[in-house]
């Protein structure tokens, strides 16, 4: 029998600026070994040129259109890529007053900022009303009420456009599954006629557009297009109602590849959804989208040291730096990273099956299991796609600083945030 011959190892996801050279992984042109070496670990590390490829397919997708990306900063609210993206012509989406504060400070134009989220206070909506922000994401009829009143008091009219639940399964992890009538999020498909009575006839508001979003890491086009039908019998029966509607919001929510996932091309997927709203006799209605992940997940890598190797007779551990505060996917969401050594593993070189875990004093603390590698102690890791819901997602759990944050560019790299120094942790604090 003639062997087959061998197969050659699947892409990295973030390739090609995630990728091995002469042996050696590269973010762009630089070796994360230098990294490690020069800022220790755990350490997380994005692409520059990554991002903005990510961007560009929404933009080719969109090309002519009366659109706007807000980023959905909630996947990665760090200021340099708030300031980054900001630069390249996105507007924002936001979920609390904190986020509104880190997009002004990156330099986001208030009037691109649309604030969505089901719990606003009154002061946050103050606030957003006080810097003129573009548009209120509205999430229930009780909250229709409240905005009105606080935009009375503060002599203000607030734009607002309504999230209605379609009741559409994206067929997502349960956890960031957004659009069906058991989420907490939206108003009810059957129920929003109604809600966008009410707000045309509040004093405080100006119904500006319709809004949906039917969760996170999608890989299919059919619940987008499931999604846009119902969106758009809606939007002809409020309109057969009597109420303009300016803009058509359809979230966000596209995946990525963590695992041999095929996700459609951002470009391709807007294609179909153009021509359905073409067909439809939308096309020229004034457009927003919220990417998060797909814009900066696959541009960041996580770097951790091998501490210690521990067989045993069930499981065998690899115990490493990076825990479950830096990277709380696994732990959460019971997600898939891969992950891979720094330095390519030499042909024939024997593995192991470890699972790979943090110090962190919870076995639910793990990053990967299960996972072939070839390590000692002292060795670096990759943790590959962990640039969306780390860093914004990590914490001081076990009284562990946060990691340093670098973005490369090219040859060159930025400390974009610095290791949390250990009194910080306790800063605000009396005894």
């Amino acid at each position: 029998m003639t062997a087959s011959p061998a197969l050659p190892p699947p892409p990295l996801p973030g390739a090609p600026f995630v990728s091995y050279h002469d042996g050696q992984l590269m973010v762009e042109d630089v070796p994360l070994q230098t990294l490690a070496e020069r800022h220790g670990t755990p350490l997380f590390i994005y692409s520059k040129a990554a991002i903005l490829a990510a961007l560009a397919a929404y933009q080719r997708g969109l090309a002519g259109r009366d659109a706007l990306i807000c980023y959905a900063m909630k996947a990665n609210s760090t200021l340099a890529i708030l300031k980054l993206l900001a630069d390249a012509g996105c507007g924002f989406d936001i979920v609390s007053g904190g986020e509104l504060e880190r997009a002004l400070a990156a330099g986001a134009a208030p009037g691109r900022i649309i604030f969505s989220g089901i719990g606003k206070t009154r002061q946050e909506m103050r606030r957003a009303l006080d810097v003129g922000i573009g548009c209120f994401n509205v999430e229930s009829v009780a909250e229709l009420d409240v905005l009105s009143e606080v935009a009375q008091a503060c002599g203000r009219v607030a734009p607002v456009s309504i999230r209605v639940n379609p009741n559409v399964d994206a067929k997502t992890h349960p956890y960031i599954s957004t659009g069906l009538k058991g989420n907490k999020f939206g108003i009810a498909h059957e129920q929003a006629l109604a809600a966008y009575q009410r707000a045309a006839g509040l004093p405080g508001l100006r119904v500006a557009g319709i809004d949906c979003h039917i969760g996170s890491q999608i890989t299919a086009p059919a619940p987008y297009l499931e999604a846009m039908d119902r969106v758009l019998d809606l939007v002809a029966a409020i309109e057969v109602a009597g109420i303009p509607i300016h803009h058509i919001d359809f979230g966000g929510g596209l995946g990525i590849d963590y695992n041999g996932d095929a996700p459609p091309a951002a470009d391709a997927l807007w294609a179909a959804l153009l021509a359905r709203l073409d067909a439809r006799g939308f096309g020229g209605r004034a457009l927003m989208i919220e990417p998060g992940r797909s814009l900066v997940g696959n541009a960041g890598v996580c770097v951790t040291e091998v501490l210690y190797l521990k067989p045993g007779e069930q499981k065998s551990f690899c115990i490493v730096d990076a825990a479950m505060n830096d990277l709380p996917r696994p732990a959460l969401y019971q997600a898939f990273h891969r992950i891979v050594p720094l330095a390519e593993p030499a042909a024939g070189a024997a593995a192991a099956t470890w699972d790979v875990v943090g110090p962190v004093c919870e076995s639910g603390d793990w990053l990967g299991h299960d996972r072939a590698l070839a390590v000692r102690p002292g060795d670096r890791l990759a943790v590959l796609s962990a640039g969306a819901y780390s860093m914004s997602m990590a914490s001081n759990y076990n009284t562990r600083p946060r990691a340093a944050e670098v973005l490369v560019d090219g040859n060159s790299t930025r400390v974009v945030r610095r290791r949390e120094p250990m009194q910080d942790l306790w800063r605000l604090e009396s005894i």
